[in-house]
Parts: structure tokens; C-alpha cells; sequence
């Protein structure tokens, strides 16, 4: 799929919710600035076109506060700096996504062009054993939420991964 079908189809999968508008270059801008790393080409897409949060399998934050809130943050400001562990910080570009319940996140790092996904599962050992590079960028994390094969617990590859945790 290109970048312009995945907009296309995200659009159809969340014509029925009542999303914020799209977000603004400057609400982009902020954010690309906080992190230190222009946002992903597709993520801005997203944000730009579609709307500023609630699109995606759970519900993405906003990129400012929109009054509807799709995690216990009001943007994505406040994830980033809910993440700020100055004992274990989050690897520089890595930025909470999308709040998948039961303290599980996604992110994504600004740090690559095509946005590689990382999992936040700290249910499955411990919180320094709890960020994990998922080996999928954007579009295919967007695909499988798409097509219905995207889990909705831990990754099956975190669950085996997790029983080797000396935390255990």
C-alpha cells in the first residue's frame, strides 16, 4: 500500500468516530521540535489530513489539547514527558503513540523516515524490560490494524522474549 491508500483507508475505518480536525503545521512543528527529530512523513500525513489524534487501533493522542483526550495524557507533549525517566529515559527520538490499555503503549521513532514501531509492555517482566523494538514500521503496524491482525494483548514475540527477564 502506498502512503496515499493507508490515509485513504484510515480515513474509511474511523469515518464514523468524531475526531478532533487535523492537527496544524505549527502543532507539528512543536512537537518535531520537543522530541528533536522530524515527525515520520506518513504520521505527519495522518495528523495533517485526518485528524489531530483518535485515529488508529487505540485511539493515537493528540499532538495538542483538543478537549477529547484518547489516553489518560492531553497530548502528546505530556506522554513524552510522562516517559521522561531520568533513571531509564527513552531512547532519544522514541515517542509515545497510542495508549493500548492496561499500561501498554506504542511509539514510534521520529528518529527514522519510515517510523519504526516500539512496544511499552511493562506486564510482561519489568519496566527495564518493558520497551521493545516491534520490527515494523507505520505502515505495516497500520496495515495489520487495517486487516484485523494486530493483537490486542502482548505481542506474541514479547511474551516469549519476557520469560528469559532475570526480574521473573
Amino acid at each position: 500500500m502506498t502512503d496515499d491508500d493507508l490515509i485513504l483507508a484510515v480515513c474509511e475505518q474511523v469515518a464514523d468516530r468524531e475526531l478532533p480536525e487535523p492537527a496544524s503545521q505549527d502543532a507539528v512543528r512543536a512537537v518535531e521540535h520537543m522530541v528533536g527529530h522530524p515527525m515520520p512523513q506518513l504520521l505527519r500525513r495522518l495528523y495533517l489530513e485526518v485528524a489531530n489524534g483518535g485515529f488508529g487501533a487505540w485511539d493515537v493522542v493528540s499532538l495538542t489539547d483538543t478537549g477529547d483526550w484518547f489516553s489518560d495524557c492531553a497530548d502528546m507533549a505530556e506522554a513524552y514527558r510522562g516517559f521522561a525517566d531520568p533513571e531509564r529515559p527513552l531512547p532519544p527520538g522514541i515517542v509515545p503513540l497510542m495508549d493500548r490499555g492496561g499500561a501498554m503503549w506504542a511509539l514510534i521513532d521520529f528518529g527514522t523516515a519510515d517510523g519504526q514501531m516500539w512496544d511499552w509492555d511493562p506486564n510482561l517482566c519489568c519496566t527495564e524490560h518493558a520497551l521493545a523494538p516491534l520490527g515494523q514500521s507505520l505502515a505495516q503496524w497500520l496495515t495489520d490494524w487495517l486487516n484485523g491482525t494486530m493483537p490486542d494483548g502482548p505481542y506474541s514475540h514479547r511474551e516469549l522474549a519476557s520469560k528469559d527477564c532475570p526480574a521473573r
